[in-house]
């Protein structure tokens, strides 16, 4: 919330710009004083407001104003400099949501740790209609996370993994105590 910030100067202060017969006015300058009080934060707003648009700058209390704006759900208990991150990427989580890879960076992004999404049989091609379709339905997931810049919070990935995953879907969470060993 924008408010009075006590000391703060005004970058126009009125009584300098008052006709001449009030700049020796003390009341005059008194009140017009007093006005400049009222209206520096507004003014000082106004002159940074680009600013606040930027995540990367923009103040603590805007920073979730501006989520608002852009879909992305911040966690009040996040540090300021995560909620930054994820404002500045809403973009690409937007564009990746509901896949594996949207969710390993999601993952990485606001929980610190490595992920693997095992997720079915994957994609095939054919030249000929009518060719079916490869495997089976997929109805479940298995979601393997391990530690990356942070220890595995599993209240915290269980959490992300249930704000994206599609509705037709369930999820098992694997915590690993390091990467996977990969099949040859």
């Amino acid at each position: 919330m924008r408010r009075a910030v006590p000391g703060l100067p005004s970058r126009y202060p009125l009584g300098e710009m008052l006709p001449a017969m009030y700049a020796g006015d003390d009341l005059a300058q008194r009140f017009t004083a007093g006005l400049d009080t009222v209206l520096a934060p507004i003014l000082s707003t106004l002159d940074n407001l680009a600013h606040y648009f930027d995540p990367r700058v923009t103040p603590e209390d805007f920073a979730t104003w501006l989520a608002g704006w852009v879909a992305v759900e911040l966690d009040p208990r996040w540090p300021l400099e995560l909620r930054r991150a994820v404002l500045r990427r809403a973009v690409d989580l937007h564009r990746q949501r509901g896949t594996a890879h949207g969710l390993i960076d999601l993952l990485r992004l606001c929980a610190g740790v490595q992920a693997r999404v095992l997720d079915g049989p994957g994609a095939a091609s054919s030249t000929r209609p009518g060719t079916p379709l490869p495997g089976s339905p997929v109805s479940s997931v298995v979601v393997q996370v391990w530690p990356g810049r942070s220890e595995v919070d599993r209240q915290r990935v269980t959490a992300l993994v249930d704000s994206v995953l599609p509705v037709h879907l369930t999820c098992t969470i694997e915590v690993l105590t390091g990467p996977p060993e990969r099949r040859g």
